[in-house]
């Protein structure tokens, strides 16, 4: 199907940051065509979108054929296909399945791939994406017992939502969730851990798509990767393993893995004697603080790394020390006309001081509408100016059935010691804390049903001199909203 396009804008990436951009560029372009090309036959599109305050957003992400995307936009055309090849001085792409693109704008939104700890191990699985949600409960379902390596969103997720298997949490910090929250907030969520689960089974709110896996070719097996996971997507997906009751969590911290083996390695290791004490399992893990544990299977929820590598031959992208694109305050990449959004780029211009890149749903939303807006206003050569969203960072989320809203910094990044911090808890209803430096508010971390939220938020950006309330501002017997509206 050789076919060459002159197209005024071409995007890679069916996940939240491509199609946010797709949408945006369609609807404000009416009269240009607009080419999405992903790998995957299902988008993550946005639904039920809802704008909580200034800056917090909340939304629902929802898996729809690209068909649903063509019916809302007569200008957008999804090709389902990977990208070979990148010629960026000629602004020409090339995609697998043979079509070529004459583009004036690129925007690549390619997002990122898991670091797995292994390649080599069948028994070690990463979750990534909707087939590789699907692999683990599979699994799960014969399973007695898992590692799970990893602190971050994915992980905390799942060893909450598990049951029936035991959970081996291994950890390189010294509190769960560092990514999210400090110690305090890990002591307060740490017992919803080991309690009985809340009913749960609430009907999940979106329609869900499976992909037939003869016709749309497994993520796993061509090596091409599906979009990211949804902020929920455990829901819907039973997650159960073999054992009858809860078999319980146990967390290691301060640790990695040295090492892991399937069966037949360790029994031909100098670990082989340990046999007797160990069981006989599918895998084991040797942590660095000596301990070895045998399991099913590992999950290697350790984090991502942009998916970069299909751009990269024969072009000269400038990557930031994470591996991202590196981009301009509107988005563009170091290579003309090609902009990047969401978890293939890395900000690279100086960031305010309240807001930070961190790789996130809301910032592949926000990305991609704005990378959307610089490459219309440029084809218009009309001036833009960085979006209010990167003025403050703002994030909702949910962990252990608790919601959790992130403002600022948070955890006092890039403080250094020249911070105080205010905390409130009431044990297994909220967690309350603010990050002060000088007097103002610079950061806010608010685990279950507080209302703080936009108070918080409006205190941050008015960066108002809070030295006067000392303790108090976190009184419970004072309504703070009341107090500073």
């Amino acid at each position: 199907m050789a076919s060459d396009k002159q197209v005024t804008f071409v995007i890679v990436g069916g996940g939240i940051a491509g199609v946010t951009c797709a949408e945006q560029i369609a609807s404000q372009c009416p009269s240009d065509e607009v080419y999405l090309l992903t790998a995957s036959p299902l988008v993550k599109t946005v639904t039920n979108f809802k704008q909580v305050s200034k800056t917090l957003e909340e939304f629902d992400v929802e898996e729809q054929p690209s068909s649903v995307l063509e019916e809302k936009y007569p200008n957008l055309k999804v090709v389902q296909s990977a990208v070979k090849l990148l010629q960026a001085k000629e602004h020409y792409l090339q995609a697998e399945n043979g079509q070529t693109f004459h583009y004036k704008k690129l925007c690549i939104c390619s997002g990122a791939r898991p670091k797995l700890l292994t390649q080599e191990n069948p028994h070690v699985l990463g979750i990534r994406d909707t087939d590789s949600a699907q692999e683990f409960q599979k699994r799960l379902s014969k399973a007695k017992r898992i590692v799970v390596i990893g602190n971050g969103g994915i992980a905390l997720e799942l060893v909450y939502e598990v049951e029936g298997c035991e959970v081996i949490w291994a950890i390189k910090d010294k509190a769960i969730g560092n990514t999210f929250f400090d110690a305090g907030a890990a002591q307060f969520l740490i017992p919803s851990l080991e309690a009985d689960k809340k009913d749960r089974s609430l009907p999940c709110k979106r329609s869900r798509y499976t992909t037939d896996k003869t016709a749309a070719g497994h993520s796993g097996a061509s090596g091409e990767l599906g979009s990211a996971l949804g902020p929920d997507w455990h829901e819907g997906i039973e997650l159960r393993g073999a054992v009858q009751n809860s078999s319980g969590i146990h967390i290691e911290y301060e640790c990695e893995v040295e090492k892991i083996y399937t069966q037949q390695e360790f029994l031909e290791s100098k670990l082989s004697t340990k046999k007797s004490e160990l069981g006989v399992w599918p895998a084991y893990v040797q942590l660095t603080n000596g301990k070895i544990y045998g399991c099913d299977f590992v999950v290697s929820a350790t984090g991502v790394v942009p998916n970069t590598d299909p751009f990269l031959s024969g072009n000269n992208f400038e990557l930031a020390e994470d591996h991202g694109l590196k981009v301009d305050d509107h988005m563009r990449t170091s290579e003309q006309d090609v902009y990047a959004a969401g978890d293939v780029c890395t900000a690279g211009w100086e960031p305010s001081a309240l807001w930070q890149q961190m790789r996130l749903w809301t910032q592949a939303r926000q990305m991609g509408w704005y990378a959307a807006r610089c490459m219309a206003a440029d084809v218009l050569e009309e001036p833009i100016e960085l979006d209010f969203c990167f003025e403050l960072f703002s994030h909702i989320t949910k962990f252990f059935n608790y919601k959790v809203v992130l403002l600022g910094k948070f955890n006092a990044q890039g403080l250094g010691q020249d911070h105080e911090l205010l905390v409130r808890c009431t044990k297994g209803q909220e967690y309350v804390k603010v990050v002060l430096t000088g007097g103002r508010m610079v950061g806010a971390v608010l685990i279950g049903d507080t209302d703080l939220e936009e108070t918080f938020e409006n205190l941050i950006l008015n960066q108002m001199d809070l030295s006067r309330y000392g303790e108090e501002l976190l009184n419970p017997n004072i309504d703070i909203e009341d107090y500073f509206d």
